[in-house]
């Protein structure tokens, strides 16, 4: 006669089975073969022919009992309905059982349950339940807290959602409130408990659970509730924390395990855990090999892998910066960055420099473009026709997305800083509100990014037309259009909504003193290298540009982007011998 080991089923175990029936009857069977009796539930929707095979496939063990089937739907009392059934099955039929285990169908014993046995065995009087009053609760997902025990809730809120939220706005705007029975203070938990026989069967047994179940039958997700709330009455000592290893995302659904997730369910040290994939084949094997895969006698501590889930959740709801994903992407606000990495906008510049982009290239190592976001074309660096991350220069592809086309380009180009040039010709609509035109709004993209440089020469786009050999009407004409797309760009960067490092020059001020201008935007960009510029990049000859401003005034346009020109000299000034200062946005 084989000899039993202490404690030999002095622990029950009460499964909730709907699906995966063939790796229910496995763990079944892991249970049993380590003298743990075992009640089944299997859900009422499970087909007939289904829940028979399953019966009979375990037939041949005779501590595994089936227990009167229920419906158990999410949220509803079909869960506790079943519990309980399962419950009283168990305290019945098997008097040696002195802890209750509550388990699903998808849990996975990690380590022996020998183990487990004697971790009861050593504490006969204490009740696992996760019990905590709703004032104390962070983790509920919904919005429904102390309401849930206070309104009523005969709807589904998976199949029938509407008329639940509708009974519950109605409930509210009348101010109807249920009566809580007055022995009890609402509890909430996990549901997956692990109660002495005492407890147990006093909340089963009680004169007032004709009282109780009527209120909690009307309760939102009882299931985590009921016992939570009832062991407070009758438990003598309560741990509360779950014996099982369960995990929920910021949505409050319930984590997957899979076989890549080995070394992190071996890590934990917990006796169970949930929700295992039933095709999760690796996982099955190495837990229920039987006493070889025993881990340390430690304490379960699941709070050991509490960072690598909290980093989980947050990749899931902020990602990685300037990285957009589809769990992300639809929600406003939830870029965690709009870009990947600083960048910077250079407007006028290439405009009053003959050879600003080389001279930028040289003097800081970044890559330079030109007008990224030209109608014609998009002008990269080198006239490259395409980009890293398969980024073409068709303006059409980029025009379907600017902002996305700017975010890619800064996200597969990460590592190297990325400057462009920016002008009112390149900007159809700044936009009154961060609101305009969220998807092709460019101005105010760039100004609420924070790893965006911007540098503003004010009325430098006037230079090519100066230059220009076209009609003055025409040239009257254009210079009013780009003047006013500039000033709404600049309303936009002055906003109180900008993050962006902004300085913005007129372009009188600007060329007074070039060097100084030129050092601050190099030094602001980070090249440790270069202590002072040894030189400026070719200015452009502005001869006559100062009359050229005058003509378009005679012709009625006021060109006062520009600054102060004179009409007749070198179009520079000074205050009092002093050069003039940038505009800075800080």
């Amino acid at each position: 006669m084989t000899r039993r080991p202490p404690h030999w089923g002095s622990v029950g175990i009460v499964m909730l089975v709907h699906t995966a029936l063939g790796r229910a009857e496995q763990v079944a069977r892991h249970w049993h073969a380590a003298g743990c009796p075992v009640v089944i539930h299997c859900d009422k929707s499970t087909p007939k022919k289904a829940y028979e095979a399953f019966r009979a496939a375990l037939a041949d063990l005779p501590d595994i009992q089936f227990s009167q089937r229920h419906r158990c739907e999410w949220g509803t009392w079909g869960i506790v309905a079943a519990t309980q059934e399962a419950s009283e099955l168990m305290l019945a039929q098997f008097p040696q059982v002195r802890h209750v285990y509550l388990a699903s169908g998808s849990c996975l014993p990690l380590r022996p349950v020998q183990e487990l046995i004697d971790y009861l065995a050593e504490r006969p009087r204490t009740d696992f339940i996760e019990s905590a009053t709703t004032a104390d609760v962070p983790w509920t997902v919904g919005g429904l807290d102390e309401e849930r025990f206070t309104l009523r809730f005969p709807f589904s809120w998976k199949r029938q959602r509407h008329l639940f939220d509708r009974y519950v706005a109605i409930q509210r705007a009348v101010g109807f409130k249920r009566k809580i029975p007055h022995n009890i203070l609402p509890h909430m938990g996990s549901q997956w408990w692990c109660l002495t026989r005492q407890t147990l069967s006093a909340i089963l047994q009680d004169p007032e659970r004709p009282t109780h179940d009527r209120y909690f039958r009307r309760v939102w997700i009882p299931d985590e509730s009921y016992f939570q709330t009832l062991a407070r009455l009758y438990s003598t000592n309560i741990e509360s924390r779950s014996l099982t290893l369960s995990k929920f995302d910021f949505q409050g659904k319930p984590h997957i395990f899979y076989d890549d997730h080995l070394q992190l369910l071996r890590r934990s040290d917990c006796f169970v855990a949930r929700k295992i994939w039933a095709h999760a084949d690796r996982l099955y094997e190495v837990f229920l090999t039987g006493p070889d895969a025993a881990m340390n006698r430690t304490e379960p501590n699941p709070g050991k892998i509490d960072r690598i889930f909290a980093k989980a959740v947050e990749r899931r709801t902020r990602g990685r910066p300037g990285l957009f994903m589809q769990s992300r992407f639809p929600n406003k606000g939830w870029e965690n960055g709009m870009t990947g990495g600083q960048y910077s906008v250079f407007q006028g510049f290439a405009e009053l420099f003959e050879d600003f982009e080389p001279w930028l290239a040289k003097a800081t190592g970044a890559r330079v473009h030109g007008h990224l976001f030209a109608p014609g074309r998009v002008e990269y660096a080198g006239d490259q026709p395409v980009v890293n991350g398969a980024l073409s220069n068709s303006p059409v592809a980029r025009d379907y997305n600017r902002n996305a086309f700017l975010t890619s380009l800064i996200w597969n180009t990460r590592g190297e800083r990325q400057c462009f040039q920016l002008g009112p010709a390149d900007i159809p609509c700044p936009g009154k509100t961060p609101r305009d035109e969220p998807d092709t709004n460019l101005s105010w993209m760039i100004a609420r990014d924070p790893n965006a440089q911007i540098s503003v020469i004010s009325g430098a786009w006037a230079v090519p037309l100066f230059k220009s050999n076209r009609n003055f009407a025409d040239i009257r004409a254009e210079a009013a259009q780009l003047q006013k797309i500039e000033s709404e760009h600049l309303d936009v960067l002055r906003s109180p909504y900008s993050k962006a490092r902004i300085r913005i020059w007129t372009m009188a001020d600007f060329i007074e003193s070039p060097m100084e201008s030129l050092q601050s935007i190099i030094d602001e960009i980070g090249n440790r290298g270069l202590r002072r510029l040894a030189e400026a990049p070719r200015m452009t000859d502005l001869t006559g540009f100062g009359q050229f401003l005058q003509n378009l005034k005679n012709q009625g346009m006021h060109p006062y982007l520009m600054g102060d020109f004179p009409v007749v000299g070198e179009p520079v000034g000074s205050d009092n011998g002093k050069p003039r200062k940038p505009y800075l946005v800080q």
